[in-house]
């Protein structure tokens, strides 16, 4: 059987519906059948009626991100076709069948027509498993039932704090597939999303945008001309009456806002001050008002909150706060059984030597021995601090953006070389723990993990 694109929209809906337990949405198959035919975005949204910004700001990255997630490398508009096509080969000959100590290899091109057998390597599991059920996450129990418990309170509000690639985002889309079985409706929006020179720098424009957009999670169409009011009410009160008077008044239910990537406002105090303290009162109006008593706030950002806030308007010191830690090794033993591989610590303790119990990391690390049964652990330890292991995308990525902040750069350098924790400039660290290079420890820190250290080390 060829692969093709009704075979690739196949093993998508397979691998999204076994990680997030949802099928793909007519909007994104139709980006899935564009991408196919190497259309642009323009060409897409023009064909099917939608807006551009819509497809190449909203959905597409969110999709190509699901998929990322799934199956556990990155997939973009460029690679996607090759990515499914690898998953998808997983299913036909030749297939995995784990036996006792051995290794099966069923391949349409045998020798001399009978399967040849390969012996297992020693951190592949001894029970065969499907790679279309592996979950790609390790449940938070304590932390994923206090978030769920807290939404469930009228006008309450979590504040979810952790480094990027952490699992800040995968922990709230589990949580909000809970509360919406209890019949809230819930908003996932990211403000990455958001056009830094275009909504980051006018309020007014930003908050069109954000309402625009809770429209659209929500099914609803757009209504803004019908309640905005810039010149007379102001942006902030007719952002608010948008919601109350219309998204609100639309359905009994509870509704849930999830706002992903906050942080990315903090270097535009034109906008951030008015949208925070917004969200400030809305948490207010919720605890007070019965109308407001269905909204529940959440709100996730990458480090500690340096920007300037009047105490009594900030999101930031009200609410529930939730720091997210690393693994612990129970869990990434749990992380690498999902995975078919043993979780005893022949395989847990020299990857956590190395990447401690980073979430994204040890994926990386899980599914590349996953799909690469040939490749030791020990080779992929002692490649893995160069340009020519599974992480050189990853570490390149964070050289490149440090590179274009040469303080940032002789920050962590001091840091890296260091054998202690150091002290640093407050911006740097915080910075330094946005992007999750380094851990704070008191005033001082150090870096993350070996892997950076080793990586970053001239």
């Amino acid at each position: 059987m060829a692969f093709n694109l009704d075979e690739a929209i196949k093993i998508a809906n397979k691998i999204v519906s076994a990680n997030f337990y949802r099928s793909l949405s007519d909007i994104e198959i139709i980006i899935l059948k564009g991408a196919w035919e190497r259309e642009e975005y323009d060409q897409i949204a023009a064909k099917n009626q939608y807006t551009t910004s819509y497809i190449s700001q909203d959905v597409a990255p969110k999709l190509w991100n699901l998929l990322t997630d799934a199956l556990g490398e990155k997939v973009k508009k460029s690679n996607f076709k090759e990515a499914l096509k690898r998953c998808w080969s997983k299913q036909l000959p030749p297939e995995y069948c784990l036996e006792s100590s051995k290794l099966t290899i069923v391949n349409s091109q045998q020798h001399n027509g009978k399967p040849f057998e390969a012996t297992a390597p020693p951190y592949l599991s001894q029970t065969k498993h499907n790679f279309l059920t592996s979950k790609l996450y390790v449940e938070r129990f304590g932390i994923e039932f206090l978030c769920y418990e807290t939404l469930l309170q009228p006008g309450s509000l979590i504040r979810i704090k952790a480094p990027k690639l952490m699992g800040k985002t995968s922990l709230m889309e589990r949580v909000l597939v809970k509360v919406a079985k209890q019949g809230y409706r819930t908003v996932n929006l990211s403000l990455e999303m958001a056009d830094r020179k275009t909504h980051f720098t006018n309020l007014n424009k930003f908050l069109r945008w954000f309402c625009l957009n809770l429209s659209r999670e929500l099914g609803l169409p757009n209504q803004l001309d019908s309640y905005w009011d810039e010149e007379g009410m102001g942006a902030k009160v007719s952002c608010t009456t948008y919601l109350e008077k219309y998204l609100l008044a639309a359905n009994d239910s509870p509704l849930v806002l999830f706002l992903d990537d906050v942080d990315v406002l903090f270097p535009y105090p034109e906008v951030y001050e008015d949208f925070f303290s917004l969200l400030r009162s809305w948490y207010e109006k919720a605890r007070s008002r019965e109308n407001w008593k269905k909204v529940r706030l959440a709100i996730a950002h990458a480090t500690d909150v340096y920007i300037r806030l009047n105490i009594n308007q900030s999101p930031f010191n009200v609410g529930l706060p939730i720091e997210l830690p690393e693994l612990t090794k129970e869990q990434v033993q749990i992380f690498a059984q999902q995975y078919g591989l043993v979780e005893d610590s022949s395989l847990v303790d020299p990857l956590m030597q190395l990447v401690g119990g980073h979430p994204y990391l040890l994926q990386q690390a899980f599914s590349h021995l996953k799909n690469y049964p040939d490749v030791t652990l020990e080779q992929l330890l002692t490649e893995a601090t160069t340009d020519a292991g599974i992480y050189r995308h990853h570490l390149r990525e964070y050289w490149l953006s440090l590179q274009q902040e040469p303080k940032l750069m002789a920050a962590f350098q001091t840091v890296v070389t260091s054998t202690k924790p150091v002290r640093l400039e407050t911006i740097s660290a915080y910075q330094l723990q946005s992007m999750g290079l380094v851990k704070l420890l008191g005033n001082q820190v150090e870096p993350r993990c070996q892997l950076y250290r080793s990586y970053f080390t001239v």
